[in-house]
C-alpha cells in the first residue's frame, strides 16, 4: 500500500473517521444555539457571557478534535465541499464602472456620516435621529459595499494593512489627461 493509497482511504466519505470528523465539525457549531436558548430560559447575563466564553473556547478544542479524527486530507476534503457551496456568495474579482461607483457611495457615505454626526450635533441639536436602526442600516451599507465593489477592492483594502505593500500598475488603468 504507497501513500497516496493510505489518503484516499482516510478521504473517502464512508470511513468512520470523516462521519465522526463531520459530527465534530457540526457539534462544534451546533453548540452556539445553546446561546439564545440560555437566554430564552432567563439565565443571568453573566450566566450567558460565561457560557459564550465556554463555547468559543469548545469550538476551538473540537475544530482541532475534527482534523485530528478526520485527518487533514479529510479536512481538506470538506474545506473544499463547504468552499464549493458557498462560492457563489463571495464578489466577483472584477466589477463594471457603474456598480463600482456605486460601492464606493456605499462604501463612503457610513464613513463620512459617521465622521461628521458629533459636528452636525454640536451645530444643529436635535438634527439627527439617534435611532440604533439608522446606525445599523449604515454599518450593514458599508459590509455589503465590500461585495459590491468586488474582490479587488478587498485586496486594495487588505493592502492598506501591509506595511510592504505596493501599488503596481498593471497597464489597465486609463491615464487621465
Amino acid at each position: 500500500m504507497t501513500i497516496p493509497d493510505t489518503r484516499a482511504k482516510i478521504v473517502d466519505s464512508g470511513t468512520w473517521r470523516f462521519r465522526a470528523g463531520i459530527g465534530v465539525f457540526v457539534l462544534a457549531y451546533a453548540a452556539w444555539v445553546l446561546v439564545p436558548l440560555a437566554a430564552l430560559a432567563g439565565i443571568s447575563a453573566a450566566g450567558i457571557a460565561t457560557l459564550t466564553g465556554a463555547i468559543v473556547v469548545a469550538n476551538k478544542l473540537m475544530l482541532l478534535a475534527c482534523v485530528a479524527v478526520m485527518g487533514k486530507p479529510g479536512f481538506e476534503r470538506l474545506k473544499v465541499h463547504l468552499l464549493r457551496h458557498f462560492r457563489p456568495l463571495f464578489p466577483a474579482d472584477t466589477v463594471g464602472p457603474v456598480r463600482y461607483a456605486i460601492g464606493l457611495v456605499m462604501f463612503c457615505l457610513p464613513l463620512v456620516s459617521g465622521m461628521l454626526e458629533p459636528y452636525v450635533d454640536a451645530i444643529w441639536p436635535g438634527l439627527l435621529p439617534h435611532r440604533w436602526e439608522v446606525q445599523l442600516l449604515g454599518d450593514l451599507m458599508l459590509v455589503a459595499s465590500f461585495l459590491v465593489l468586488g474582490g479587488d477592492f478587498w485586496n486594495k483594502f487588505r493592502a492598506l494593512f501591509i506595511r510592504s505593500a505596493r501599488v503596481v500598475d498593471d497597464g489597465e488603468s486609463r491615464s487621465r489627461g
